[in-house]
């Protein structure tokens, strides 16, 4: 079960990445997808961290889920409601150690620390029915483009970089030496637009009158794709 779970994780990320869509990446407006970016919630309100905020941000993005709010099928009963039949839930891990007391050669006791990961499935609240009310609210609308931050702006600009906007894909495209973004106002929040910003003015760094960076990429999604995409998230 360990291994498992390890390797659905993994073979989730190598997916994303083979496909080029960083779905935790993407915080702009796709077609119904509004509001402000959040950390995934448990059903107490508590929010998610590790591996998986990714997970499940990846999940709300390929399916349109507009609610932060995810549970577990027992969970959901507890609370009168019921998941929808043939609904199919997402993984989600929990880390820990186990102490462990053993006897050493000269009889003394030693404990030992094991680390252990398990994997359980959750649903999001939009695949459920008869919750309470607040976890159906929707988040608030795209931003004003007054929201825009002027040191980032300057910061930004001060790059010399042929920043572009219009269309619903972020990117850096080599050919034309020119960095693609979504209009401002589609995007969730401010920080949102200003992170997927940075992450494409780090692929635009690896141009040859720059830092001339190539890990050998050959074709989308190989060995050099992820690398570089490794050093744009880093």
């Amino acid at each position: 079960m360990k291994t498992d779970v390890y390797q659905k994780v993994t073979d989730k990320i190598i997916a994303d990445l083979e496909r080029g869509e960083l779905s935790w990446l993407q915080p702009w407006n796709a077609g119904n997808l509004e509001g402000k970016i959040t950390k995934p919630l448990r059903h107490n309100g508590m929010p998610y961290n590790g591996i998986n905020v990714l997970m499940l941000w990846g999940a709300s993005v390929e399916a349109g889920y507009l609610s932060p709010y995810w549970m577990t099928f027992k969970q959901a009963k507890e609370l009168g409601a019921h998941v929808r039949k043939g609904e199919r839930g997402n993984l989600v891990v929990y880390a820990n150690t186990i102490t462990k007391t053993e006897e050493q050669d000269d009889g003394s006791e030693e404990e030992r620390k094991i680390p252990f990961m398990k994997g359980y499935s959750v649903f999001n609240v939009e695949q459920i029915e008869g919750l309470p009310e607040h976890y159906y609210l929707k988040p608030e609308p795209i931003i004003d483009p007054a929201l825009r931050i002027e040191h980032a702006e300057r910061f930004f600009g001060n790059t010399g970089a042929d920043i572009r906007h219009g269309g619903n894909s972020a990117h850096y495209a080599n050919g034309s030496d020119h960095v693609q973004m979504p209009a401002f106002e589609t995007f969730r929040s401010p920080e949102s637009y200003y992170a997927t910003l940075a992450h494409e003015l780090t692929h635009w760094t690896k141009h040859k009158t720059r830092l001339d960076r190539d890990f050998g990429r050959k074709r989308w999604g190989d060995e050099g794709y992820a690398r570089e995409e490794l050093v744009a998230l880093s």
